[in-house]
């Protein structure tokens, strides 16, 4: 919200927020999930207490997403194993919190019929909006610690921010070159609220922790690196599957290396 439409001039009526019964049972507190490995019994037999207990991840999302003006509508993305009483306990929970609607999408299993509900909820909630209710979070003219300030404690509910010696610096560079007024995306871990990954729910009791911060004058923002998140290389201008293919005889991938 805070870059693309500000850029764009769109003022959304609507977010669709995603869930899963898995994700939020992990937020309740269920087991790590490793890649390759089998999951746990609690992702794939009913858990309604466990998934209870991590519900407030999703409410914490649906309050940041009413503070921008919109209507958030809930989508509970249906898994085979999920039972229909776990999915009663999600869509209560986003109701409970302020959600325009909660709606179960079997787009898995049904295709685009199994989406139709959500589409229709959708719909409603953005006839139901007016777009001069869409608000930013903040200003842009908001010093840059300010502003990551703003989103880490309204957004992510830390209680501040800490600084490295080495972003104090380049927020100082920035701002001398014009640049303070950007608006800011920061880079950090998707699996919780704060910078440490394993601080399920919602977390409190924390700070944010600014290592360096990066511009992208070109594309028109600042991205602050916080904790230990790692960014994705750039790509190149000559994307790498030109020189992957198949050899037609034995069958093997070749130019993957």
């Amino acid at each position: 919200f805070n870059i693309k439409c500000r850029a764009s001039g769109l003022k959304p009526k609507c977010a669709v927020i995603v869930a899963t019964v898995r994700a939020l049972k992990m937020h309740g507190g269920g087991p790590p999930v490793s890649a390759g490995k089998p999951l746990a019994t609690e992702y794939v037999e009913e858990n309604v207490e466990l998934l209870a207990k991590g519900c407030c991840n999703l409410q914490k999302h649906i309050e940041n997403a009413t503070k921008f003006g919109v209507n958030a509508v809930v989508a509970v993305n249906r898994f085979k194993t999920d039972t229909d009483a776990e999915i009663e306990v999600v869509k209560k929970a986003a109701m409970d919190a302020g959600a325009f609607d909660a709606v179960m999408s079997n787009h898995w299993a049904e295709g685009g019929a199994g989406a139709a509900d959500l589409a229709r909820a959708v719909e409603k909630a953005c006839k139901a909006n007016d777009e001069s209710n869409f608000k930013f979070l903040y200003p842009l003219d908001l010093s840059i610690k300010e502003k990551i300030e703003c989103i880490s404690t309204e957004i992510y509910g830390a209680d501040g921010v800490d600084f490295t010696d080495l972003a104090e610096k380049q927020i100082a560079q920035y701002e001398e070159a014009g640049l303070g007024g950007l608006p800011i995306c920061i880079a950090k871990t998707q699996y919780s609220f704060s910078c440490d990954p394993a601080a399920k729910g919602v977390p409190n009791g924390f700070k944010i922790t600014v290592r360096e911060i990066r511009g992208c004058a070109g594309a028109g923002f600042l991205y602050p690196i916080c904790g230990d998140i790692m960014t994705i290389p750039g790509l190149p201008t000559r994307p790498g599957f030109y020189d992957v293919d198949v050899d037609l005889e034995t069958g093997d991938v070749i130019g993957l290396f």
